[in-house]
């Protein structure tokens, strides 16, 4: 992952927050699909429920999707077509184990290929249309008529009618998927339709509402999806929902020199550890080729499944009994499952499609229910959110999916909405800013430019401040920034909290609402009208009577005496933060004092060692952390 940029600290309420431009009428994209479906012959609730798929009709300020898509009709420009991944760039040893560091490879593989045609469509409907790239970039309108060419020269392509009914398009609705594989074009058609069938309204990004009504008694031509000619993947009993699109791709796992092995360990979970999380990442990266280092066993780093961006497409690599080296903390790696999506936290602010968000969902609800692990975002975590193992490592650890990642909307389709819970004054709050309407300035979205200011675009972060004032300096992170000030960098998590994320309530005063963070107390705008987080109460944790301070915790380690002979104590080494009296911090449960050794290739010897201490697992900063039960009380507020 990139790291924070350095440049001169200065206030975002100084910058422009949105870029000039005429004021649309509310109305106009709905206008736009009904006259691009008359032109094109389209089914109008064929367009928008396509559109859908894509970008929830949005259109993110002109700014690619995480798939090189463009615009509601996500037309796809992948000119810059790279094959890089975060796993290889920063100080995280993605292991996270300092007993084994990962060296980092002397080389990355070769990923050079040919832009598949999924990632060129905006050239065929610049063709199609007559328009240039960058009107069909940045004009919706233009943009959604080129969506519309598309569709219609696929129906033709498939010697289908340009008819009124909805089900005639269901072959050019899997072909506009770009996806080879015949599940993955089918996911996407069958997500398009049950959309059309049930009706959306919804308002977009940039303020305009677009309705899709409800198509009663749709149906479906499926056999025109047989005439793609699609390919059938492998399912070597992947561990996946029969209704979303999965294959299984190996990641590599061979005895490499000097008795090294890559790039995962062998394992039995559940059976010899519970999964207690599922962490959520972006590959910094396109999806071909993060699936390929992931199969390359001399590559530092491995993950359980990676998700394709434009038609929710899976390939499961690890089994999930299995230990991927994904988090860059080992006791959160042992009890957890990585999901990799393909994408960029931030590079040219990009976005993450609907079609992606739906099939991930899908997935981590099956995973959840599968290994009882809670659907809350204390155990449905970003890779921003997972701890450094000792005060060394915090400083490095990565910070994707990142601010723009929707997790409102990805626990709605998981069918765990985020409520509210208690009245106004609950002393717990759960952050949960409008995704839409919430546009907080970020700079270091561009690389050729690392201190402009990011474009106004949806976020489901806010930032943590000294003072109740708009103007007063961001709270500090001593882990992350040792001598310095936290950063308006959209890779600087460290005066910020995100949604899902609950805090205990330190003060309040108007508008505003001081929470306890990082031992700090951390004030964020929380006006009535417009609210930024909701209550939630809960139990919270706070020193024991008598102590002054309480050590943090970075993993939940045995104590001394629970390592048998021949397996080296692994030290229970505090965070630098501080936990102090008065101080009170959100409990998500307990956390097993575990400690997973697998340090060899054969997995006969590798072995749990559990512990007698009881931890709790605390929401301390922007990421979780655990105490020691004995070391504090527990209430209810």
């Amino acid at each position: 992952m990139r790291r924070a940029l350095a440049v001169a600290c200065f206030l975002p309420l100084l910058i422009p927050t949105a870029v000039a431009h005429a004021e649309a009428a509310p109305d106009d994209r709905q206008q736009a699909f009904a006259k691009a479906a008359e032109t094109y012959q389209v089914p109008e609730s064929v367009l928008l429920g396509v559109s859908y798929l894509g970008s929830r009709w949005d259109s993110h300020a002109g700014q690619p999707s995480n798939d090189a898509g463009f615009g509601p009709m996500h037309l796809t420009d992948a000119a810059a077509f790279t094959g890089s991944n975060h796993h290889a760039e920063g100080e995280e040893d993605p292991r996270g184990d300092e007993t084994r560091p990962l060296a980092p490879p002397s080389e990355a593989p070769e990923t050079t290929e040919e832009i598949p045609a999924s990632l060129r469509t905006m050239e065929k409907a610049a063709a199609l249309t007559g328009e240039s790239h960058e009107t069909l970039k940045t004009d919706p309108a233009a943009n959604i008529r080129g969506g519309a060419a598309l569709l219609a020269d696929y129906q033709k392509q498939l010697g289908a009618p340009l008819s009124d009914d909805p089900g005639q398009w269901y072959g050019a609705v899997a072909r506009y998927s770009g996806a080879t594989e015949y599940e993955a074009a089918k996911f996407f058609a069958d997500e398009v339709f049950s959309v059309i069938a049930s009706g959306v309204t919804r308002t977009t990004d940039d303020g305009q509402r677009v309705t899709l009504k409800p198509v009663p008694d749709l149906g479906k031509i499926e056999s025109w999806l047989e005439k793609l000619g699609l390919s059938l993947p492998r399912r070597d009993g992947v561990e996946c929902p029969r209704s979303i699109s999965c294959e299984w791709i190996p990641a590599g796992y061979a005895q490499l020199p000097n008795n090294n092995y890559g790039h995962y360990d062998l394992s039995d979970r559940p059976n010899n550890q519970k999964i207690d999380y599922i962490v959520i990442h972006d590959m910094e990266g396109y999806w071909a080729p993060s699936v390929r280092l992931n199969q390359d066993p001399r590559w530092p780093g491995s993950w359980h499944y990676s998700v394709r961006s434009s038609d929710g497409h899976i390939a499961q690599q690890i089994k999930t009994k299995d230990v991927g080296w994904q988090a860059g903390n080992w006791y959160i790696n042992a009890k957890s499952i990585g999901i990799e999506h393909e994408g960029f936290l931030a590079e040219g602010s990009t976005w993450y499609t609907e079609a992606m968000y739906r099939t991930s969902a899908k997935l981590v609800r099956y995973l959840a229910m599968r290994h009882g692990v809670p659907l809350d975002r204390a155990h449905i975590i970003g890779h921003d959110n997972v701890p450094g193992t000792l005060p060394t490592t915090v400083r490095g650890m990565h910070e994707d999916p990142g601010p723009f990642w929707d997790w409102a909307h990805y626990f709605e389709l998981m069918g765990a909405p985020l409520h509210q819970f208690g009245g106004p004054r609950s002393g717990s709050i759960m952050i949960k800013p409008d995704f839409e309407t919430n546009k907080p300035y970020f700079y270091g979205c561009d690389r050729k430019n690392p201190s402009a200011a990011c474009p106004p675009l949806p976020a489901s972060t806010v930032w943590l401040r000294t003072e109740p004032r708009a103007d007063a300096p961001l709270v500090k992170d001593i882990g992350k920034h040792p001598t310095g000030d936290s950063l308006y960098s959209v890779y600087d998590h460290s005066a910020r909290a995100t949604t899902g994320q609950r805090y205990a309530v330190a003060d309040r005063d108007g508008d505003w609402t001081a929470i306890w963070y990082l031992g700090q107390k951390a004030w964020f705008h929380n006006p009535a009208a417009n609210p930024t987080a909701v209550p939630s109460m809960g139990l919270v944790v706070t020193p024991r009577p008598g102590l002054k301070t309480v050590p943090v915790y970075g993993r939940a380690y045995p104590e001394q005496e629970a390592y048998p002979a021949g397996i080296p104590y692994q030290a229970v080494t505090p965070l630098q933060y501080t936990f102090s009296e008065g101080e009170k911090y959100t409990l998500a449960g307990p956390a097993a004092a575990e400690y997973y050794r697998a340090v060899t290739f054969d997995p006969a010897p590798h072995t749990v060692v559990r512990g007698k201490t009881k931890y709790w697992q605390i929401q301390f900063g922007h990421r979780v952390m655990f105490v020691k039960a004995d070391d504090v009380r527990v209430t209810f507020q």
